[in-house]
């Protein structure tokens, strides 16, 4: 079964959300503040993205402006940032799909019809 991490308030989540329901994907809705993705998961979907840990960070989140990850990202192993991500969930880009052979960050229709179907 897919993961979907979302935040409730995200529009863009809302929209993914409503894409996987259009299309009758079964999926596990998780609040991506209070439960991020694990380690494993940040480290399947870095591995996607082909080692650009910046694709998994939302950017546009008053945490990233806050936190001085940005600064610091060049320095941080990949374990390192994965605890940042999993101390500030905020932090992880979203909407976050995950499963067997899917990996997407963000809303991009095209992206998730490539996976998703």
């Amino acid at each position: 079964m897919l993961k979907f991490y979302e935040y409730d308030k995200c529009s863009t989540c809302r929209k993914a959300r409503k894409w996987l329901d259009e299309h009758g994907v079964t999926y596990e809705r998780l609040p991506i503040r209070e439960t991020p993705p694990s380690p494993a998961e940040l480290q399947t979907m870095l591995d996607a993205y082909n080692g650009e840990i910046k694709k998994l960070l939302n950017t546009s989140s008053g945490d990233y402006r806050t936190s001085g990850i940005k600064d610091e990202l060049s320095d941080l192993t990949n374990d390192q940032a994965f605890a940042r991500l999993q101390q500030t969930g905020n932090l992880v880009k979203r909407p976050f799909l995950i499963g067997d052979g899917v990996t997407l960050v963000g809303f991009k229709e095209t992206e998730w019809v490539a996976q998703v179907g």
